[in-house]
């Protein structure tokens, strides 16, 4: 396999600085029934610098996927990455009455991260004043991915099949979603009992987005085959890219981190290829007039052993 897009790619990205990291990070949250904790990395030099707000997978923390945080943040984003409810570290019973509303409640934090972004400054020695609060993206993993996916104007079914309330934020104005759940008719009949939250619709998801997808991954919650992980991007309007990635399971080569269960599929060259395309990605969505995206998609077409594939719209 391959390596000429790692090369041909990492040109076009920052070259990586220090980077100063705090945790954790307590947002009062009193109606949620734990303070909310998050981590934030950032790069130790530089001002105005744009604004990642990650949520993680089902069961994972702040402390997950250093892979992608500390690559962003190394070539100049602040990363905020919230603990959501579901988190292992915290160890809320499944009869928790807050679990129904879990998804909700993700939602919520990722909001109240962009509403104490001020706070969030002060808690990081340094990091006071340099925050640009005009261009923020978010980006999930799996569960993370469909509670990003909200933020850019997905949103959930009812049983009824009619789309709940938007939840979009216009703050956010991009995002890259890591192996997102597809439509909710494609759910086992485990997943449409235990997780009916899982029913999106991606007609509204109107934001900037890119998609990535292994060609691989095969969920247990769905009665569908990797395709089903490409639905957002075929079901929503607007501008759009699909990264699909060339035998790729769930963990994507290991963006949760190298070395741990969930990675069945370890690829550190997949890795390195995500964290390239996905830092180019964004800085073209944030920055009108960037040729980052370009250039490195541009060097994925033309590798002769690719590692994926992209789609743009």
């Amino acid at each position: 396999m391959s390596n000429s897009t790692i090369a041909n790619t990492q040109k076009f990205a920052n070259a990586p600085t220090t980077i100063v990291s705090a945790k954790p990070v307590v947002l009062s949250a009193p109606d949620r029934g734990e303070d909310l904790q998050v981590r934030v990395s950032a790069p130790a030099t530089g001002g105005d610098l744009p604004v990642i707000v990650f949520s993680h997978g089902v069961g994972w923390s702040m402390d997950g996927y250093a892979p992608l945080a500390d690559f962003w943040a190394a070539r100049g984003f602040v990363v905020v990455q919230p603990t959501h409810l579901d988190s292992r570290t915290l160890g809320l019973p499944a009869d928790d009455p807050r679990t129904p509303r879990i998804w909700r409640f993700r939602v919520e934090d990722l909001k109240r991260v962009l509403d104490e972004l001020d706070q969030l400054e002060a808690s990081v020695p340094g990091l006071k004043g340099r925050l640009d609060r005009h261009r923020i993206a978010v980006a999930g993993h799996s569960w993370g991915a469909q509670t990003a996916s909200t933020l850019l104007g997905a949103r959930v079914l009812d049983s009824d099949g009619v789309p709940g309330e938007d939840l979009s934020d216009p703050r956010v104005k991009a995002g890259v979603l890591f192996a997102v759940p597809g439509r909710g008719d494609d759910l086992t009949p485990f997943a449409a009992e235990h997780l009916p939250f899982m029913k999106p619709s991606f007609d509204h998801m109107a934001a900037p987005a890119l998609i990535v997808a292994g060609d691989h991954d095969q969920s247990a919650l769905s009665t569908r085959g990797p395709d089903w992980f490409t639905d957002p991007y075929f079901l929503s309007p607007g501008s759009k890219s699909l990264l699909t990635l060339f035998g790729a399971e769930h963990s994507l080569g290991g963006i949760p981190g190298y070395e741990v269960a969930e990675t069945t599929d370890e690829s550190p060259e997949r890795v390195a290829l995500i964290q390239q395309l996905t830092w180019a990605y964004l800085r073209s969505a944030l920055y009108p007039g960037d040729t980052s995206w370009q250039a490195a998609s541009s060097a994925l077409e033309e590798d002769s052993q690719p590692l994926g594939k992209l789609q743009s719209k």
